[in-house]
């Protein structure tokens, strides 16, 4: 049969350790509740310090034009989003995507070049040579077959395929077509942005670090694309720790412990007993 002595004993040592117990968690849930405000308001510090900066750096410019207007041309159009899906978008092959790459660049570099200019001093010069020179006539001949002869007769002119044109000998097509759809996407916007320098060294910058900047943009597509990676070597040896004791765990039973000393140190068995009689 059970001593009454012990029987409330043991409720009262239940009963003790629950309260302890609950004394513990509250302490805890306090102390983190207390950590999480701080990191909280740390986060909205951080929060405000990164805005700040940002905007301070939107609002830096560098120290040539032409550069400031390659930086809008990158994050203020389609340039990039363009490229880049285009790129990824050729998967079969690593080819497709460096003759993609090769076509845009080489496009780029062709649509920014003066050709204009050069092909109009070009003309003054050969124009001037044939005003100058002496025309001999041969009447023996047909008139056709002299190469001064200009005809006026309607000829069909052979349709060329713009890809072809655009195209770079050697190069993979199915890249060669991606890259001329896309270009005429970005075009508008580079000539744009280009025409609207007229400084000579401005237009020099621009160009150069238009090419320079969309290789680097192409070399990381192309890492991103890179899926295989290989498992460091130190990670083959790894083994699984064992799992360590719950810390916390023990921290909560030796305040516990403590607490419940402290109030049967207090206690007046006498009078529990009597009370449960």
């Amino acid at each position: 049969m059970i001593d009454r002595n012990e029987f409330a004993q043991e409720l009262m040592l239940r009963e003790t350790i629950r309260k302890a117990i609950g004394i513990v968690r509250q302490r805890r849930q306090k102390s983190v509740l207390v950590e999480q405000q701080g990191e909280k308001m740390l986060r909205d510090v951080i929060r405000s310090l990164i805005s700040e900066t940002s905007a301070v750096a939107s609002m830096a410019k560098h120290d040539s034009t032409g550069i400031n207007t390659l930086e809008d041309l990158l994050r203020n159009t389609n340039l990039l989003s363009v490229l880049e899906t285009g790129y990824k978008s050729l998967t079969t092959d690593e080819n497709q995507r460096t003759s993609y790459r090769n076509h845009i660049l080489a496009a780029i570099e062709k649509a920014l070049a003066p050709e204009e200019s050069r092909k109009e001093a070009g003309e003054d010069e050969e124009l001037g040579a044939v005003v100058n020179e002496d025309v001999t006539i041969d009447i023996d001949s047909k008139p056709e077959d002299d190469p001064d002869f200009i005809s006026v007769e309607d000829e069909e002119p052979a349709e060329a395929d713009p890809k072809d044109e655009f195209g770079l000998s050697g190069e993979d097509k199915t890249g060669r077509n991606r890259a001329f759809t896309d270009f005429q996407d970005i075009e508008k916007n580079i000539l744009t942005a280009f025409d609207d320098l007229d400084n000579p060294e401005d237009s020099t910058m621009f160009e150069e670090y238009l090419l320079k900047n969309l290789a680097l943009y192409f070399d990381k597509f192309e890492t991103e694309l890179k899926t295989d990676v290989e498992e460091p070597a130190v990670a083959a040896d790894a083994q699984l720790d064992e799992p360590a004791a719950d810390a916390s765990m023990e921290d909560d039973e030796e305040i516990a412990n403590i607490e419940l000393q402290e109030v049967i140190a207090h206690l007046n068995i006498n009078d529990i007993i009597e009370n449960l009689l």
